[in-house]
């Protein structure tokens, strides 16, 4: 086992390669400088130096720092700057697949969330949202459409319909905190959701929001949210970029 310092801003990090492992050293390194990144330990901003420097630092092979930079470069984790070195861009939220906000995770992960509300008013429900909500379409629904930040840059755009009535949502209490926690202090016991994940491509308008271009990648989430009485209290429409974002799922063997 060997253990050096990184460099430039990350000069109290510990890397370690164990040489006697069947794991290639290139991913050891890669794993380490992932998760000091998405542990916040290596924040947006942080210098690495350049790869002389890193491979001189670590005792490795300058082909084997390349490739674990690299590959850190294609997940959109690092940037290699002209005269500058690699260059820490941000990290990416691995969300689970529960039911919790992603104002909770991001606070958990230690990403800095804050919100910018877009609109806070009431409108027709159309089928869609109808459907999810168990009322009668062009009844009168409660609109929240916020955008979603971690370490000032956006990551997700959200949009939520709930039923007029069921809680008052003051914008500057939702540019604090999450919906859910607003819901919860309101008495309403969240029990369980339908979710449904899928793909497209970033609009021109969607892309200038999220800071993307037209075209990118975009994770897109609807879940209905029911209390634990049945209800459906939130039917949320949002979309995620895919350089920032993912949702992790646990998968189980049946018995």
């Amino acid at each position: 086992m060997e253990e050096e310092d990184s460099s430039g801003g990350a000069e109290a990090l510990q890397l370690s390669v164990d040489r006697s492992s069947p794991v290639p050293l290139y991913f050891q390194l890669s794993q380490q400088l992932e998760a000091a990144i998405e542990q916040g330990r290596l924040a947006p901003g942080s210098l690495l130096g350049n790869e002389i420097e890193l491979a001189g630092r670590l005792g490795l092979s300058r082909p084997t720092v390349r490739q674990a930079i690299s590959s850190l470069v294609d997940k959109g984790l690092l940037v290699r700057r002209r005269g500058v070195g690699t260059q820490v861009v941000h990290s990416q939220v691995k969300r689970p697949l529960e039911l919790s906000s992603l104002y909770d995770d991001l606070e958990a992960a230690g990403q800095r969330p804050a919100t910018r509300v877009l609109r806070n008013t009431t409108e027709s429900a159309t089928a869609e949202v109808a459907a999810a909500l168990g009322i009668a379409e062009g009844a009168e629904v409660v609109l929240i459409e916020r955008l979603r930040l971690a370490h000032g840059e956006p990551m997700a755009h959200l949009r939520n319909h709930l039923p007029v009535g069921l809680l008052k949502l003051d914008s500057a209490e939702l540019e604090d905190t999450g919906l859910y926690r607003l819901m919860r202090a309101a008495g309403i016991t969240l029990h369980s959701a339908r979710q449904a994940v899928g793909a497209r491509a970033a609009t021109a308008e969607e892309g200038k929001q999220l800071g993307e271009p037209a075209g990118a990648p975009l994770l897109t989430m609807e879940r209905t949210t029911f209390d634990d009485t049945g209800r459906a209290v939130e039917f949320g429409s949002h979309i995620y970029r895919a350089s920032r974002y993912a949702f992790e799922f646990q998968l189980l063997v049946r018995p």
